[in-house]
């Protein structure tokens, strides 16, 4: 299987995918961009819904619209008249190089995510949760890039990566609570000679994770419970950065890759980098949970 660019957008930082079920619609940021984009199946031009500076993750809203994370806040967004509106106040705005990264909802409707040290240094980052009516929630510290998050299909595990790690890992979950303890590696790529860094990350209905490396242009899937590797799908981008199940029937994987920081030889011997891809892998995914908030 080969992953099929479906988009004429060429992001920086192509990140934050998250599938729109009741409009068929998949949503997406570029970062560094500094745009959110819809992108509707069989429709090789993205829209451009808005432009919002450092925008790093989006996810559809239950009372209608977008929410999305930028650069210290998280921030709502109507649909009809594009008014970009503040859910909290500044979180970590105090550090000048901190900004909001890798963002998603658990199926209760809270909405996690992490920050990141954008000179990719320090670990003066944490990961967040935001519940409806409450201010964001640090739940990890000593962050230096935070990214992929997941659910188990049963919600009592919770995946979480922080990249220069090179480790996936996994968390006893509570849904009714949002509380996680135990937090323990089920994948390292060292130990596994994988190529890049771990970065987003997505859950199938068989319970598998999917797991983008950034710098190794593919996708991995893995087996959370014995940290076994399942498969490789190459990807015709240097920098994937993350993943996500749409579709009718949530049986198409979409993939979101960058551009950034890539010489004119690299860029060359792969035009796609930064594109949107697709593909099906033959195994649906879980739905993309939406904000509560």
């Amino acid at each position: 299987m080969i992953p099929e660019a479906v988009s004429n957008i060429r992001a920086q930082i192509g990140e934050g995918p998250s599938w729109d079920a009741r409009k068929n619609v998949l949503y997406w940021v570029d970062i560094t961009g500094g745009v959110v984009y819809a992108h509707t199946p069989n429709k090789p031009y993205d829209e451009v819904i808005k432009s919002v500076n450092d925008v790093s993750s989006v996810v559809p809203r239950k009372g209608g619209g977008l929410a999305l994370t930028s650069q210290h806040a998280y921030f709502g967004l109507d649909l009809k008249s594009r008014d970009l509106s503040p859910l909290t106040a500044s979180v970590e705005g105090e550090i000048e190089t901190n900004r909001f990264n890798d963002g998603k909802c658990d199926a209760a409707g809270r909405y996690w995510a992490g920050t990141m040290d954008s000179l990719e240094k320090s670990p003066s980052g944490g990961l967040y949760v935001l519940e409806k009516g409450l201010r964001p929630k640090k739940v990890l510290s000593d962050v230096t890039i935070s990214n992929g998050l997941g659910w188990s299909p049963d919600n009592t595990t919770m995946y979480y990566i922080d990249s220069p790690t090179r480790k996936v890992s996994a968390m006893d979950y509570s849904l009714k609570t949002g509380k996680v303890k135990n937090r323990r590696t089920i994948v390292d790529f060292s130990v596994s000679r994988q190529p890049g860094s771990p970065d987003g990350m997505s859950v199938d209905s068989e319970g598998m994770i999917w797991v983008a490396h950034w710098g190794g242009a593919s996708l991995t899937r893995w087996n959370p419970s014995n940290g076994k590797l399942i498969g490789t799908m190459a990807v015709p981008a240097e920098q994937v950065a993350s993943c996500c199940f749409g579709g009718r029937n949530l049986d198409e994987l979409y993939i979101t890759t960058a551009s950034i920081r890539l010489d004119a030889k690299t860029l060359a011997a792969k035009p796609l980098n930064g594109a949107l891809f697709m593909v099906k892998p033959g195994v649906r995914g879980l739905p993309t949970n939406e904000f509560d908030g």
